[in-house]
């Protein structure tokens, strides 16, 4: 077997090999608009494993866009393969390493069921980072979102609300695991142009005039049927604490009620135990749970 960097004439066997395998490793870039759109570039630094009948057994291929670069680091895209033998994982990361010059790490996402997976991660010194748990909830009522006076809900206006919508969303998230990095008005641009997009489901929460809070609902798939993907849910951190990531939630709910989504799904950090407890008590339930693994250069 041997280790090569994907060519243009392989993507297709590369798409093919990242849709049989997707469900066995984190998919979050792996859905067919994303595999449909790949190209071989510098932000998709990918190799292969082919074996003797030139047929990929293994790849393994980053995420690094403008954002994870910003951030000094790489995620996976796909870290797989086909045969559990640690050295043929190994030479899979050394040789996309040499893609990361000016980063300061790589991680990847794992399902916890994933025990042959996770154990050769551990062996090749990946550090765990933390917990990750997807939660769904099935149609039910939603109770009344009622704002206080002063505060306003108001859908995102294009051309107007990038800015509020990435300051909002930086100060939030300032220091939640994982999206520290702050995102730009271009990508809070291209989030309105993403596949998933759902007119309308875009949202800020003001109050006396100030932007306090966003909320996005975007189209997903899970199980093979339709449902609505809530996040982010943000609040700016002096108005945390007032109920107003609950008006937030209950506004999503109710928008894809309102589309005709019969379920809705959400992620949450395993130490973000506030937003854990108020995401059970408005009807979700953990249906998977994810472990990060970081790998520092």
């Amino acid at each position: 077997m041997r280790v090569a960097a994907i060519e243009n004439v392989r993507v297709h066997d590369f798409v093919v090999y990242c849709k049989k395998h997707r469900k066995l490793v984190d998919d979050s870039y792996l859905y067919d608009f994303e595999l449909r759109d790949f190209e071989v570039s510098e932000e998709n630094p990918t190799f292969v494993i082919l074996n003797q009948q030139d047929e990929i057994v293994g790849a393994a291929s980053l995420v690094m866009d403008d954002y994870h670069k910003r951030g000094r680091r790489a995620r996976f895209r796909i870290f797989h393969c086909e045969v559990d033998d640690l050295q043929l994982y190994e030479q899979l990361l050394q040789a996309v390493l040499k893609q990361t010059a000016d980063l300061d790490k790589v991680f990847l996402f794992i399902p916890v069921v994933n025990n042959k997976l996770i154990e050769i991660i551990q062996g090749l010194n990946f550090s765990l980072e933390r917990y990750a748990f997807l939660l769904m909830r099935e149609d039910s009522d939603v109770p009344e979102a009622n704002l206080a006076e002063g505060y306003e809900m108001k859908a995102f206006q294009r051309g107007q609300d990038e800015e509020n919508w990435a300051k909002v969303r930086n100060a939030a998230f300032a220091t939640l695991k994982g999206s520290e990095t702050p995102i730009t008005t271009d990508g809070v641009t291209k989030l309105l142009h993403d596949e998933d997009y759902l007119e309308g489901g875009m949202m800020l929460l003001f109050h006396q005039g100030k932007p306090v809070g966003v909320i996005r609902g975007a189209d997903d798939e899970y199980e093979n049927a339709p449902i609505m993907n809530i996040g982010p849910v943000a609040v700016i951190p002096e108005y945390q604490g007032r109920g107003l990531g609950r008006i937030l939630l209950r506004t999503a709910l109710k928008f894809a009620k309102e589309k005709g989504y019969n379920r809705t799904i959400l992620s949450v950090n395993g130490e973000n135990e506030r937003a854990q407890a108020l995401y059970l008590q408005e009807g979700f339930k953990q249906v998977e749970a994810v472990v990060c693994y970081e790998y520092f250069l």
